[in-house]
């Protein structure tokens, strides 16, 4: 498990190399492909093993740059950047489905550009709202951006609404070309926790703006889970799968993430109207 430094940096291309033979050439019934599978996972473990204690070390350096280190440590700036970031990619990502909707004559697509841009909306307002009075500092005010999100919340959830009936009446769904929905798993896997990780750790702040941000944040994450399952069900639907299998899975995932979402925007104006009185 602790080979020497040669060993490790010639694993991944000897594993890549064999998984790429098995892959285009020999077939993944083959006997090498044993082989092949043996040595790309011998080959994670003892690059994981050689790389894990760096990690200490790398942390420290990098926290040692003056721009790293007011990021880590001034959270206003870390979510300032977050909001406009993820505001910038919403506002992107509403204008591509968008656009697709148009030119293909899809409701799918153009009911994804409506859930976008009530995400952008409110992502602008959190935004806006940041920009010129920062966080924490006039809590009637974010009170009311925070019920509005709630209020905006609800009003997308039709936008979902029309996502999960098209996918289900349809049969719609996303498709990804070749290995790229693995990526798009590990991606959305990780927005996920990320997501409700933030919900929990910056209650802290007492600050409903942000509070909001992260709720806006969870809300992007459970459509993404959503999207990715259908993608799942695309790519790996087989002849012996039940034509009504996903159907089912579709309408029952999409039915209760549109249940949370409007749940959470009731509680967010409920709960912010009575801390306004």
């Amino acid at each position: 498990m602790f080979p020497g430094t040669a060993a490790v940096i010639l694993s991944a291309p000897i594993s890549a190399s064999l998984l790429i033979y098995t892959f285009l050439i020999a077939g993944d019934d083959s006997p090498i492909a044993y082989v092949s599978y043996v040595v790309s996972a011998y080959s994670l473990i003892i690059v994981c093993i050689r790389v894990v204690p760096w990690i200490p070390k790398w942390s420290r350096r990098v926290r040692q740059n003056p721009f790293v280190s007011q990021y880590i440590e001034d959270i206003p700036l870390k979510m300032r950047v977050s909001l406009y970031t993820s505001f910038v990619v919403n506002l992107l990502y509403a204008g591509f489905n968008a656009f697709t909707g148009i030119y293909y004559h899809s409701p799918w697509f153009g009911s994804l550009a409506a859930y976008y841009i009530c995400l952008s909306t409110m992502r602008f307002l959190l935004v806006r709202y940041s920009y010129r009075h920062g966080f924490g500092e006039n809590l009637t005010a974010e009170w009311r951006r925070y019920r509005l999100c709630g209020v905006i919340l609800v009003v997308m959830n039709l936008a979902l609404a029309g996502m999960v009936i098209l996918a289900v009446d349809q049969n719609e769904g996303f498709k990804y070309a070749g290995v790229l929905i693995y990526v798009m798993a590990l991606y959305t896997f990780y927005i996920m926790i990320m997501a409700v990780v933030n919900v929990v750790r910056y209650r802290k702040y007492h600050s409903p703006v942000i509070s909001a941000a992260r709720k806006v944040s969870l809300a992007a994450a459970l459509v993404s889970m959503l999207s990715l399952e259908t993608a799942m069900l695309s790519q790996f639907d087989t002849e012996s799968t039940s034509p009504y299998f996903r159907q089912f899975m579709t309408g029952s995932t999409g039915a209760g993430i549109c249940t949370i979402i409007v749940g959470m925007g009731i509680f967010m104006m409920i709960h912010s109207t009575r801390r306004l009185r």
